[in-house]
């Protein structure tokens, strides 16, 4: 899971928002207080400032309308002496104004030598005048002191007419002083205000994201496939249920993928252990499950065939699309057959859907129909061969009785010859069914093998001594047999039959002067047998097909010798009951050998055995 910044924790968020909200009261408060603090200040400073200039007002007015005599001193000096008395911290200079504009008093001593009889330049005291009203107070900042200052103008009155102005000039600057020290203590009380806010908020965000983390901790734990933790429940409150219903939560999910892992482990063995191939797609028609048996029946490797087209891999992009797959309720067969192999599949369609009818992809189930393909052609083919086999006796015996009906019994020379032909052909049928019955017994495992001990280089012998004394002279036998004893658990009737039925087939292949050859070979589970003619030889193609049932290389040659084609069919049957394996190997031109093997073991004694 990606880390997450510091920014982003929902602890900081709530601290920050926490602190901010703080800091906009603080805030709005600080502004408020010192607004209302500033204009009180300034309203009681001018207040008391205004008190005192009506004093004076009323003073001044007196000195200026006063009548005087020789004796008395000038209205200058009287005013001065007057102003002299209202001087203090607070009022920094009082000046008196004639009506037209002229300095006639000042409060400040410098003032009285170089401002006197000046006219005045201040926009307030014309006012004043003009309006015969008081100005409104002024701060200004005076350059020569670097203080701000409270100016005012008050016109003097005699009655209605304006006989000169007071203008009055006060130290403010010690009120906003008192401002900025008290602002100083608000903004320290703030911030240590501030302070232990920040550290109850920690405290508070930590008592609602100390759950959250804690689930948000079991959420990643979940996700990784471990439902074993537990959310820690701190309270009863809105957090502490959420906490109990997320316990919950992952209770019920470790039942859900419980179950739900068992069903899919067992769905997978299902699916591993079907001999049919099921292979399931998407939406889309694409593959996104197949199990071994389908990889196996399709010769592909599952990284071929995932996320692929299903009618791509089944080979029938041409004649089916996805849309037509859907539709499709009928079983489709599937050639997937090569040279070497035949394998013929059928594929039948299943759909999954949603309860609205939403389509969620395909099921098919692809059965190998190879062997029942190949038995439905063998049954065909040896119902085919079995008609073939008693139809040409029965056509021959046919002909020869019509002829015998016809009168031809009487004929002493031609009667006993159809006679012989007849009883020929009846035997050979006799040969063909018994052969019959003896394959149809093996196939059904109706019947017991005889065993019993026998040195199989004697009882081998034996069988080649029969055939030797009675074959033509133009044919050799050659024996490399070894001269030890090899005890075999065998049937000696069957196995006599299976080397009769491979000496005399190699009898009737050989050419005159031909050589027959015998062999037997010791491995080390099993004796190997060979015997070897000279004759005509097999094609390739034809060699691995000669045990197959009515199977006649030379088919005129072998019905000439009155053979069924089912010698070395029984013989393979055999064999295999014996436990052994039976093969053959053929040049065109240079000869056939048949092998076969027996089991055999050889003891550590040197005795020999099964």
């Amino acid at each position: 899971m990606r880390k997450m910044g510091i920014f982003n924790s929902i602890h900081v968020k709530f601290v920050l928002i926490y602190v901010m909200l703080i800091l906009l009261a603080l805030q709005i408060i600080g502004l408020y207080f010192s607004r209302e603090l500033e204009t009180t200040l300034k309203k009681n400073f001018t207040n008391s400032v205004q008190d005192r200039i009506n004093l004076v007002e009323f003073s001044v007015r007196e000195e200026m309308l006063k009548e005087r005599t020789s004796d008395d001193p000038s209205p200058e000096a009287s005013l001065r002496t007057v102003l002299s008395g209202f001087s203090s911290d607070d009022i920094n200079e009082v000046r008196v104004i004639d009506s037209k504009y002229r300095i006639i008093a000042s409060s400040v001593l410098d003032h009285q030598k170089t401002q006197i009889g000046q006219k005045s330049v201040d926009d307030i005291v014309k006012r004043a005048i003009i309006s015969e009203t008081p100005s409104s107070s002024v701060i200004l900042f005076n350059k020569d002191i670097r203080e701000r200052v409270l100016t005012q103008a008050l016109p003097i009155m005699n009655g209605n007419e304006v006989i000169g102005a007071l203008y009055v000039e006060s130290n403010i600057e010690k009120v906003f002083d008192q401002i900025d020290e008290i602002n100083r203590i608000l903004a320290g009380a703030a911030a240590v205000s501030l302070t232990i806010t920040i550290i109850i908020g920690i405290f508070i965000a930590q008592t609602f994201t100390r759950p959250i983390s804690d689930m948000r901790r079991q959420a990643q734990a979940m996700a990784k496939g471990n439902y074993s933790r537990k959310v820690r429940v701190y309270g009863n409150d809105e957090m502490g249920q959420l906490a109990i219903a997320f316990n919950h939560l992952t209770n019920q999910l470790l039942e859900s993928h419980s179950t739900t892992e068992a069903e899919r482990r067992k769905l997978a063995s299902v699916l591993e252990n079907m001999t049919d191939g099921v292979i399931s797609t998407d939406r889309k028609g694409r593959v996104s499950l197949i199990n071994d048996s389908a990889l196996g029946m399709l010769g592909m490797t599952s990284d071929l065939v995932l996320n692929r087209p299903i009618n791509s891999i089944l080979g029938i992009e041409k004649e089916y699309s996805f849309e037509d797959l859907v539709e499709t309720r009928d079983s489709i067969p599937l050639d997937f057959s090569t040279e070497d192999q035949p394998s013929i599949l059928r594929a039948t369609f299943s759909v999954t859907q949603r309860e609205t009818g939403f389509v969620n992809g395909l099921i098919v189930v692809l059965h190998d129909n190879t062997e029942q393909e190949k038995i439905d052609m063998e049954r065909r083919e040896f119902v085919s061969n079995v008609s073939h086999e008693l139809r040409t006796p029965l056509t021959t015996m046919r002909s020869y009785l019509e002829a015998l009906a016809d009168g031809a019994w009487k004929n002493e020379e031609i009667a006993p010859a159809f006679l012989n032909v007849t009883q020929t052909e009846t035997e050979r049928m006799i040969r063909l069914v018994n052969d019959l019955l003896k394959l149809s017994r093996m196939d059904s495992k109706e019947y017991e093998l005889n065993t019993e001990w026998v040195d199989f280089n004697t009882f081998f012998n034996s069988i080649i001594d029969r055939f030797e004394f009675s074959k033509s002279q133009k044919v050799s036998f050659r024996r490399i047999i070894p001269p030890v004893d090899l005890f075999v658990e065998v049937d000696t009737d069957k196995l006599t039959q299976v080397i009769d039925n491979i000496i005399s087939n190699a009898l009737k292949y050989s050419p005159d002067g031909g050589i027959v050859r015998f062999n037997v070979a010791v491995l080390e589970d099993s004796i190997r047998v060979s015997i070897s003619d000279e004759g005509l030889g097999i094609p390739s193609a034809n060699v691995n097909r000669i045990f197959d049932r009515f199977f006649r290389a030379d088919k005129a040659r072998s019905r000439a010798m009155g053979g069924t084609g089912l010698g070395l069919a029984i013989a393979k049957e055999m064999i295999n009951a014996h436990g052994g394996k039976i093969w053959a190997h053929s040049v065109e031109g240079e000869g056939t050998t048949i092998f076969f093997t027996l089991p055999y073991e050889q003891h550590d004694d040197g005795e020999w055995d099964v």
